[in-house]
């Protein structure tokens, strides 16, 4: 029972707290003090999974903003931060319970539920209940999870990483038997039935994506894939489409042709539903360079140099956060052989004696310069160009050469300075001050 000596001390209770009594005590370690929030959530009060209540007084010491994110979603019986510190009374000793919870455990239990506010979603619920679940049983009890597996554990990472991809490869699989069965069909009687055939589907697109596990594939964030990761899609599609060759070998169920161009298509397929938003991406891209409206409405680029800073500086201009605001109307390399040449998207239009033209005819806003083998004649000549043309000039900063001296494959500073192709007052690699934050600040990214 209750006595009004239970409301006095400190608002959080420590493992040694005395108005903890013996029955109180082994509620809380079962959890069974719990259970009446259910009633809780059924009237719509509560959720399963939330930000825990906290004390009122201790509330009011958050920072409004903070107060206000957690605050936006029910309060729920289960937590990460509840999960993370189930053993919370075991932390706080009863000589300074509230010192040590404002200044340390209650700031990251704030920061835990933020997280979750920022991030929550249906999956990372049920990996909250199954953690949660996991913890009550006495041998895990003592098992803490990190927190990137409290934010993306084992239900999240089996329907992000693979039932997604597996409902995607059996549809894209089913497309393609179904697109060949029908080619067929045109030319030669074929009829499997429509249960084979989604058997047929549903198995290859299991082995690919099973092979693709055993392979570490379903690890690869294709959104952010780059082009040489399409590679990893041929062992397990080589794999998958063995099996299904053998398979159908002995039951001689399809023609050996079809196995083989409904593998081919689905392949395809999966290489094009991985990299839809990059090709839509680049389709578009392409569609914008020949429309006059969309080179009116971008700030028109020339780009000094053909090397690797100029292929830096082409990607990023035509990344998709800038490629609606920039247009490279070409390169300029005082190169004979590369003049007319097309490089990363755009034509070399020119040396540096002809920037001034240049800017002209192609109303160039902006001048990059990313040459940095430039030597002090032609980094002169090309500066006297620029300052006669209304366009803004801006410096690329050197670094992929940087990335070279930390490895020792270039020359060192001491090196440059005493070379007299190469002094420190007209060099680009030296007189590229600029960082790429400066630099991309210039270009109004």
């Amino acid at each position: 029972y209750e006595t009004p000596a239970s409301y006095s001390g400190p608002r959080v209770t420590a493992e040694d707290d005395p108005r903890v009594t013996r029955l109180g005590n082994w509620l809380r370690i079962t959890k069974l003090n719990e259970l009446p929030q259910f009633w809780n959530v059924l009237k719509g009060e509560m959720s399963l999974v939330g930000p825990r209540p906290e004390d009122p007084e201790i509330a009011k010491t958050w920072p409004r903003e903070v107060w206000q994110e957690v605050m936006s979603v029910r309060p729920g019986i289960t937590s990460p931060a509840s999960v993370q510190y189930r053993n919370e009374e075991s932390l706080l000793s009863n000589g300074n319970v509230m010192q040590v919870y404002l200044q340390e455990l209650g700031p990251d239990k704030m920061r835990l539920d933020q997280l979750y506010v920022h991030h929550r979603s249906f999956w990372l619920d049920l990996d909250i209940l199954l953690w949660t679940a996991l913890i009550m049983i006495p041998r895990i009890r003592s098992y803490t999870p990190p927190e990137e597996l409290l934010f993306s554990g084992p239900i999240s990472r089996l329907t992000q990483r693979y039932m997604s991809w597996f409902s995607i490869d059996l549809l894209v699989t089913f497309i393609a038997i179904g697109f060949t069965g029908l080619i067929y069909r045109a030319s030669r009687p074929l009829d499997v039935g429509w249960a084979i055939a989604i058997a047929m589907a549903i198995g290859f697109a299991f082995l690919f994506s099973l092979t693709g596990v055993i392979m570490g594939v379903n690890r690869i964030n294709w959104f952010k894939a780059s082009n040489a990761e399409v590679f990893d899609l041929l062992p397990a599609w080589i794999l998958a489409t063995t099996i299904a060759y053998i398979a159908n070998y002995f039951m001689d169920i399809f023609p050996i042709g079809l196995i083989f161009m409904a593998s081919g298509l689905a392949l395809f397929g999966f290489v094009v539903v991985r990299y839809r938003s990059r090709l839509l991406t680049g389709f578009l891209s392409r569609r914008m360079r020949y429309r006059r409206m969309a080179w009116a409405t971008r700030e028109h680029v020339l780009i000094i140099g053909t090397g690797p800073a100029a292929q830096l500086t082409a990607w990023l201009l035509d990344h998709p956060e800038n490629s609606g605001k920039f247009w490279v109307v070409g390169f300029v390399d005082n190169d004979l052989f590369k003049l007319g040449t097309r490089i990363y998207g755009s034509e070399v239009v020119g040396g540096c004696k002809d920037i001034s033209n240049l800017v002209k005819k192609h109303d160039v806003g902006v001048i990059i310069l990313a040459d940095h083998q430039l030597t002090s004649e032609d980094f002169l000549a090309m500066i006297e160009s620029c300052n006669m043309s209304p366009a803004r000039f801006v410096i690329v900063p050197d670094i992929l050469g940087t990335f070279g001296n930390m490895l020792g494959d270039s020359p060192s500073n001491e090196n440059i300075r005493a070379g007299t192709d190469y002094p420190c007052d007209h060099c680009l690699a030296r007189a590229a001050s600029l960082n790429m934050e400066t630099t991309l600040e210039e270009l109004n990214l």
